[in-house]
């Protein structure tokens, strides 16, 4: 199994007729994903490539039924198109677009909340059930399918960390980037959840990063509701507090957010934790 998206997941693209859109939207098709179509308002009724584009998500709807939608609109206007999707009741909507402005955010997390509808990102590479569909920009050829849930507030370590468990034979069931922003969808809690029900999921990896409390939270919640192993690595050690580094939440503000507070806290719950990335696969197969 994989978890939120699977072979028969139909994607829809916003924002397809863009640089970033339009070169995505191709690389998803490469591996495989069903994409049905892309919207960008005034274009309807021309095509990228062999897509169809319309004008609307509600028309998007209507004539390919997309139970997923990619979001590469411009950062001042993703918002609105996050919740004309959710309007339209697309189940799973993955927000590639960085910079989005938290009080935006403010607006649309709630919304989203209160119809039951996933959101990954904003500020997020996406994610991807290797073999089976990828919706976003990772970089599909260095997933191998498997039995390895990972979750991750950073794109780069995402791949990684992918690498390296890849290399040493540790497929990957489903990888989510959940965002750097301050204010996302799903989460490392929610994340935890879906890997901890799902069959195919035997161990997790959390990619962490300095900046507010999400991992002690999880740490918490995987002590009291994770039986399957994971092993945490959390980026930042030698961040300087209050500089963002990278992602808009990747800011120290007092202790809570170091990355040392970050690591005592999951090595207090019996969660071992990484020094290096390539350190992660033998971490596994020691518990595995």
């Amino acid at each position: 199994m994989s978890i939120l998206i699977d072979e028969s997941t139909r994607v829809l693209v916003q924002g397809i007729t863009g640089r970033d859109g339009s070169f995505h939207a191709k690389q998803m098709q490469s591996y495989g994903t069903k994409v049905v179509g892309g919207v960008t308002p005034g274009k309807g009724g021309t095509k990228v490539d062999t897509l169809p584009v319309f004008d609307t998500v509600a028309d998007a709807v209507s004539a390919v039924n997309p139970t997923a939608t990619c979001i590469f609109v411009p950062a001042p206007f993703a918002a609105d198109a996050i919740i004309e999707a959710a309007a339209a009741n697309i189940p799973l909507i993955v927000t590639i677009t960085e910079g989005i402005p938290v009080h935006d955010m403010l607006r649309v997390v709630p919304y989203l909340r209160s119809k039951g509808i996933t959101l990954i990102g904003p500020n997020s590479p996406g994610i991807i059930s290797p073999g089976k569909c990828k919706i976003g920009i990772m970089p599909g050829h260095i997933f191998k399918p498997g039995e390895i849930g990972v979750l991750s507030r950073s794109g780069t370590l995402t791949y990684e960390i992918v690498h390296h468990l890849t290399s040493n034979a540790l497929g990957q069931s489903t990888v989510i980037g959940i965002g750097g922003d301050p204010i996302i969808g799903l989460n490392f809690i929610k994340g935890l959840e879906l890997f901890q029900n799902d069959p195919q999921t035997r161990a997790i990896v959390l990619i962490g990063e300095i900046g507010g409390t999400d991992e002690q939270e999880a740490a918490h919640y995987i002590a009291n509701h994770i039986t399957k192993p994971v092993v945490a690595f959390i980026a930042g050690k030698t961040a300087p507090p209050g500089k963002r580094m990278g992602h808009a939440g990747a800011i120290i503000s007092g202790s809570e957010g170091t990355a040392t507070e970050k690591i005592r806290t999951f090595e207090s719950h019996g969660i071992p934790v990484a020094n290096e990335p390539e350190e992660i696969p033998k971490l596994l197969q020691q518990l595995l």
